[in-house]
């Protein structure tokens, strides 16, 4: 999550950042077309490793979750979804951006034979 919020920022990890972005992207809007708003195949799998570990602690929102558990604090939960979406949004359009900004750049740099 943080390598999706922040991986823009080096170049060496631009594209792998964008990879990830569109991923995450494809989960939330097309996997949840069937599985619900925001569905994450990664949060599926955590949900399901903590069950199994004995935990059974699950929230609708794994950001909620986490800001919880690593905060003690109990935001509202339409809140934190609303920041979760909108730094998304930034990321993706950040990292888009710097991509599309990277690319002009290494093919006018580019020398003909």
């Amino acid at each position: 999550m943080i390598f999706n919020c922040v991986g823009w920022v080096w170049k060496k990890t631009r594209i792998l950042n964008l990879i990830t972005l569109m991923l995450t992207g494809a989960s939330w809007f097309l996997l949840g077309i069937w599985y619900g708003w925001g569905y994450c195949l990664c949060t599926d799998w955590h949900w399901q490793v903590r069950e199994n570990m004995g935990y059974h602690d699950q929230s609708v929102s794994y950001v909620h979750f986490l800001v919880l558990k690593l905060t003690g604090v109990n935001f509202n939960l339409h809140l934190v979804d609303t920041l979760t979406l909108v730094i998304f949004l930034l990321s993706i359009l950040i990292s888009g951006w710097l991509n599309i900004r990277d690319y002009k750049k290494t093919r006018l740099n580019k020398k003909p034979f």
